[in-house]
């Protein structure tokens, strides 16, 4: 079957009408459980036994829920990125002063990431992570989160002020190369473990968004039109050997944790490169407010996807069904219905802490999304 369909009906392959970014909030059996483990009161093998009995009972209750598509809930993690990044050849994981990034209100972990060596991808635990989903998920499609590559560049080099590249990457293009070298083995890695849904989470594209983190960057020698045509590239050059049969999808965002935010601004300064040339399969885009602009950046998206973030994750508060048709429809004035879908602007629990919502809340949150499109998307 084809990529694309060329009606307005339910999809049979993802992205999905109705789907989800990929975090879910951490269970307080899980939450308790990891904090027993760092403290050397539970050991890695007990903590895991936890994990995976939540892990299938999250995954049956997506499926009560009505989602095609299922995921782990990113349980196993305290980061939506960085627990991969971390297990990448040539990546250490460090103490910092501060996160790398400033939240509104919000402190994260002080840890981040450095580059030590040649970045590649030999082995790493999410592999087994995933083929646990997959046994889970049953007959349903197993969706996987890993961050975009773009986000290992910008964390390392951008975000950091004073970087200083070791010997192999004093070229920066040798860098991006290697990023993308590295991505192609994981991609392979997780196709040959079954997956046939991976999402690239990145807020690379966030920031390139907002006018302030732009003035900034700027004002420290960054040529952004250039940067954001090296991610695309590197996106490109990552997903190019990708089976017929592997969806890639790409979720944009400005930031979440515990229900706040880092950046705002509309898709326009991007959307000519990141619409128009990165060649995945299909866009999760956040729409939750208006800090994330109008629908008009939609007109240069080519084939892809777009999966409407018209639902937060942020808050508990139930969307007024009216208004998400209404928006649906709005944006479907850019892209033709049949290339459109719905789902919350992100996940719910981007680190363990997760957002400030409870459960019952969350799970409402998914019931809506997916009776909305069964409504629009018959």
């Amino acid at each position: 079957m084809d990529k694309q369909e060329t009606k307005a009906a339910k999809r049979n392959l993802p992205p999905f009408r109705a789907d989800q970014v990929g975090s879910l909030l951490r269970p307080a059996v899980v939450k308790e459980a990891r904090l027993a483990c760092q403290e050397g009161r539970l050991a890695p093998e007990k903590l895991r036994s936890v994990e995976n009995t939540e892990i299938k009972k999250l995954v049956e209750r997506q499926k009560e829920v009505g989602l095609q598509a299922v995921t782990d809930g990113e349980l196993r993690r305290s980061w939506w990125h960085l627990d991969f990044l971390w297990g990448l050849d040539g990546v250490k994981r460090v103490a910092a002063d501060h996160g790398s990034i400033a939240f509104h209100g919000k402190d994260t972990k002080a840890e981040t990431i450095e580059i030590e060596g040649e970045i590649d991808f030999t082995q790493h635990p999410f592999l087994e992570d995933f083929k646990f989903l997959k046994e889970a998920a049953g007959t349903h499609t197993a969706k996987f989160t890993i961050p975009s590559p773009s986000m290992l560049h910008l964390i390392t080099t951008v975000r950091k002020e004073g970087y200083q590249p070791i010997a192999r990457y004093q070229d920066n293009a040798v860098l991006l190369q290697d990023i993308a070298r590295a991505y192609q083995k994981a991609l392979a890695a997780f196709y040959a473990a079954g997956c046939r849904y991976l999402q690239l989470d990145d807020t690379s594209w966030g920031e390139l968004c907002s006018p302030e983190k732009r003035a900034m960057y700027e004002q420290r020698g960054f040529d952004l039109e250039q940067l954001a045509r090296d991610y695309a590239a590197m996106i490109n050059q990552a997903i190019a050997n990708r089976p017929d049969d592997m969806i890639i999808t790409m979720h944009i965002c400005r930031g979440n944790f515990r229900s706040t935010w880092f950046s705002s601004g509309g898709y326009e300064p991007v959307a000519e490169i990141l619409f128009g040339q990165c060649r995945v399969d299909g866009f999760f885009l956040e729409y939750d407010s208006e800090r994330a602009g109008d629908f008009r950046p939609l007109r240069h998206i080519k084939d892809q996807q777009v999966v409407l973030g018209l639902i937060t994750s942020k808050s508990g508060e139930l969307e007024n069904r009216a208004a998400v048709l209404q928006r649906i429809k709005e944006a479907a004035q850019y892209v033709p219905l049949a290339q459109l879908a719905l789902s919350p602007q992100c996940g719910f629990s981007s680190t363990e802490e997760g957002n400030i919502l409870t459960e019952a809340e969350q799970w409402e949150k998914l019931r809506l999304v997916v009776s909305i499109a069964g409504e629009v998307w018959q």
